[in-house]
């Protein structure tokens, strides 16, 4: 893969409820298949700061929080990651976003406050959308590990859950685009999260599910990004 972007991805959460995969498949755009893991679909709620983006050349980067609401699909065979949404706190970095990757972006107002270190780093995201012709979307959680890091095993929930190296994404016309990303094995820790808000799931058309989330958060993670392609060629790796 040619390098697009390159970036850090740090202060992140997991934040995963299994859903009938009804509930997510009927909001899919043609062609994409839901993913299941022990006949459970997901909706994934992940915060976490974009450090250093940085377009390949470029001697400048932008650094911002993001926000997505996502789930996990197929096309023909090949796993990744649908997003619902992304909503970030960088009007330029959502331009840019919205045109190399056709991905939903919407502006944001975020804050970020850390403290601590290590398996004591404890992380206060808030978002608040700012897009005016989108649903209002708001979000507020304060996390933290819960014991030591680790990569997921082959197999595990864990590695259903983040051990995904491309996404998918429709233009305003049906056509489906894939985009990869290239980082070392995620390296996990379980948390714990307290949410103080959480409407991504109202924003998007779904009712909250029910029962606890499957939490997760991770060390910081250098990733590069590609340009985005047609899924008619996804005979080219």
């Amino acid at each position: 893969m040619r390098s697009l972007l390159s970036m850090r991805w740090r202060d992140l959460l997991f934040a995963h409820w299994p859903v009938d995969p009804g509930t997510v498949g009927g909001a899919l755009p043609e062609g994409l298949s839901v993913d299941t893991y022990g006949g459970d679909a997901y909706l994934g709620v992940v915060p976490f700061v974009m450090n250093d983006i940085r377009p390949r050349g470029s001697p400048v980067g932008l650094s911002f929080g993001e926000l997505n609401l996502r789930t996990y699909v197929t096309v023909g065979g090949r796993p990744g990651v649908y997003f619902f949404n992304l909503d970030a706190d960088d009007r330029v970095g959502v331009r840019l976003a919205r045109s190399l990757f056709q991905l939903p972006y919407y502006r944001a107002s975020m804050t970020v406050g850390t403290h601590g270190e290590g398996r004591s780093r404890e992380v206060t995201f808030r978002s608040r959308r700012l897009t005016r012709d989108a649903p209002s979307a708001r979000f507020g959680a304060t996390y933290g590990p819960e014991g030591a890091f680790s990569e997921p095993e082959p197999g595990s929930l864990e590695a259903f859950l983040t051990e995904r190296y491309r996404f998918y994404t429709a233009d305003d016309g049906g056509r489906l685009y894939r985009g990869d990303v290239e980082h070392e094995p995620w390296r996990l820790a379980p948390a714990s999260a307290r949410f103080r808000a959480n409407t991504l799931f109202r924003a998007n058309g779904f009712d909250h599910p029910t029962g606890d989330p499957v939490l997760h958060t991770a060390t910081p993670i250098d990733v590069t990004a590609g340009r985005i392609r047609r899924v008619d060629a996804l005979d080219s790796p």
